[in-house]
């Protein structure tokens, strides 16, 4: 019989040259089969054919109690492609995923959104002492770079990963549009309609061109290398601590503002998916569910009927 441990690594070499998956999907997906290899080995199972429907079972008991639901179903979604693959190449007779009810109700959680005034404290932070470094020093280039971040993640609800990826040739001339490709390599087009964002992107150019830095990469780090995620989330938690503002702050927290903000405007949510990326219009609707808890706020907090009392007359 097949041992499981060598199934998994087979799969993961069929995922890596068949499927052309990413490395950090890849990455997910042998921390995943790992995970249930363990425990089936723990279950007293090392051979595939002695994992059915029970092992599976508390392996999906153990995914909940441990994990958050949409973490529990990335990890369920990954051993039944793998089963599904086991199938196809007939190591095993049938796929027990099949017959097994194996649906997670996953609660929505509204997500998390900075307001305009917790925005302005943000941006007022990371401008606060431009002009103290000049262009042609590193000081200089990280001030104009963060508040280009910054002002980016704001003005186009753009993801981390899409802004750590975007070179120079994604930008137009002047700054007013950018080529973003995003989830599944598809590309979009955003507009910043904002001259002071066009202002502090050209100024942050005008950094890296000041110090002859020749990346293909638009935003760099000090070793003149591609700017790291984590490095744009220890930015963000910077400027958000220095704010004072109490919650936890991320960068894609800016991204559920953008489209929130926008709604409250009155901007149609099919403009915001299209702006976002979203494949489905159904990713983008949560936001309706946050605008409408927003204008509920409003009215409970600042209607003038909320002064006048008559309960003790």
């Amino acid at each position: 019989m097949d041992p499981i441990i060598q199934l998994s690594q087979q799969y993961l070499l069929h995922c890596q040259f068949q499927k052309n998956l990413s490395a950090k999907t890849l990455k997910a997906y042998a921390i995943d089969l790992r995970q249930f290899c363990e425990h089936a080995i723990l279950s007293g199972q090392t051979d595939i054919s002695s994992v059915g429907k029970p092992i599976l079972r508390g392996y999906i008991t153990n995914l909940v109690e441990n994990y958050s639901i949409k973490t529990a179903k990335r990890k369920l979604a990954c051993l039944k492609a793998f089963f599904h693959y086991l199938e196809l190449e007939e190591r095993i007779i049938d796929d027990p995923f099949r017959k097994m009810e194996t649906k997670l109700k996953e609660h929505k959680k509204l997500p998390s959104v900075l307001w305009l005034p917790e925005i302005t404290s943000v941006l007022t932070q990371a401008y606060n002492g431009l002009g103290e470094q000049g262009l042609r020093s590193y000081m200089g280039l990280a001030k104009y770079r963060d508040i280009a971040v910054i002002e980016l993640l704001f003005a186009t609800g753009i993801r981390v990963a899409e802004l750590c990826s975007l070179k120079r040739c994604d930008f137009s001339s002047d700054m007013a549009s950018i080529k973003i490709t995003g989830k599944g390599n598809k590309d979009r087009t955003v507009y910043i309609g904002s001259k002071e964002v066009i202002s502090a992107l050209a100024k942050y150019l005008q950094a890296v061109e000041a110090l002859k830095i020749e990346s293909e990469h638009f935003f760099v780090n000090r070793l003149r290398n591609r700017l790291s995620e984590q490095s744009v989330r220890f930015m963000v938690k910077k400027y958000s601590e220095l704010a004072g503002i109490a919650k936890k702050v991320t960068p894609h927290m800016f991204r559920h503002s953008f489209a929130t903000l926008l709604l409250e405007e009155g901007v149609d949510i099919k403009h915001i998916q299209e702006f976002l990326g979203h494949s489905s219009i159904t990713t983008t609707q949560i936001y309706v569910h946050i605008s409408s808890e927003s204008r509920r706020h409003v009215i409970e907090t600042q209607h003038p009927r909320q002064k006048l009392s008559f309960s003790n007359r």
